[in-house]
């Protein structure tokens, strides 16, 4: 399963999103897809767990979750540093 298939997962099951994940494309803005900040705290964290990674701080910000894109990318370079 591929970092974004993972990702995606997460989304369907933390995200508490109105649309179906798997609908969205990869550079959508998953807060107009209707991601809450709350919301968006759950899928980190499971984000965290499902990659054995832990978000830095510097990371922790909207724009690291805005999209499936961005979340991915963030994976990457965290698992590149670690």
């Amino acid at each position: 399963m591929s970092n974004e298939d993972k990702v995606r997962e997460v989304l369907t099951e933390q995200g508490k999103l109105p649309g179906n994940v798997a609908e969205l494309g990869i550079d959508d803005d998953l807060y107009q897809a209707g991601l809450t900040s709350h919301a968006s705290v759950n899928v980190m964290l499971a984000i965290e767990d499902e990659f054995d990674i832990e978000f830095p701080d510097e990371m922790l910000k909207k724009s690291t979750f805005a999209s499936i894109a961005a979340i991915d990318a963030a994976v990457q370079q965290i698992q590149s540093e670690s």
